[in-house]
């Protein structure tokens, strides 16, 4: 099919401008959606507990789209991480202050300024310390656990080594059987309670400003 070939125009635009696709992300991209098994809840659990990240896998036609998008993204604003900070989190810098929380269905994406201490003799690589784990759980505690419960949410740090972004830290929080009302209370919220931008806010702030001019 074409629409499942490692070299789809975006992709092979990227890898043709030097983007480095790993075997894992061939395997991925060899991989027809129809053939791709979703992650179970109790399958992801797993893979998180026993700190198993490589497991993890977008759906190939999701990872084509990511590689497709992240390219994109490069050419226009140089890096992600200027992305990021200028359209999603509307940060000036990386001065330590706050975390805000993002949301995509039951994926959140919580981003923060500190820098999230790793461990450099890890097996794997860039693991975290005892200390910014605790650190992380006790938030996720707060913020997530006890309104949605422990068997709702699950979280993780990709190790630095299979990260995408890493100029902005950041950490994955999965839940499930979360509603409107709650995620209200937490998506675009800073650690401070403030109420930042939502999702593509500020890009459709700029267009239409630009629209006007």
């Amino acid at each position: 099919m074409p629409g499942n070939s490692t070299q789809s125009n975006g992709v092979a635009e990227a890898v043709h401008d030097g983007y480095q696709l790993t075997d894992k992300d061939v395997k991925q991209l060899e991989t027809p959606d129809e053939d791709f098994q979703l992650m179970t809840w109790k399958v992801l659990g797993k893979i998180i507990e026993e700190n198993r990240l490589g497991d993890l896998k977008r759906v190939p036609s999701d990872l084509r789209r990511y590689i497709t998008w992240s390219h994109a993204t490069r050419k226009k604003y140089g890096t992600i991480q200027a992305f990021i900070l200028v359209e999603r989190l509307g940060w000036k810098d990386l001065k330590p202050d706050n975390v805000t929380l993002f949301a995509c269905g039951v994926h959140l994406v919580c981003w923060t300024k500190s820098p999230i201490p790793t461990l450099d003799d890890s097996v794997p690589a860039g693991d975290l310390t005892p200390e910014a784990r605790g650190i992380i759980e006790d938030f996720v505690e707060r913020t997530f656990t006890r309104h949605l419960g422990k068997e709702n949410v699950l979280w993780f740090k990709n190790w630095a080594s299979i990260q995408s972004v890493r100029s902005v830290e950041h950490i994955h929080v999965l839940v499930r059987g979360a509603g409107e009302e709650f995620l209200r209370t937490v998506v675009g919220t800073e650690a401070n309670g403030e109420i930042t931008k939502g999702i593509g806010q500020l890009e459709r702030e700029r267009e239409m400003k630009a629209i006007d001019e």
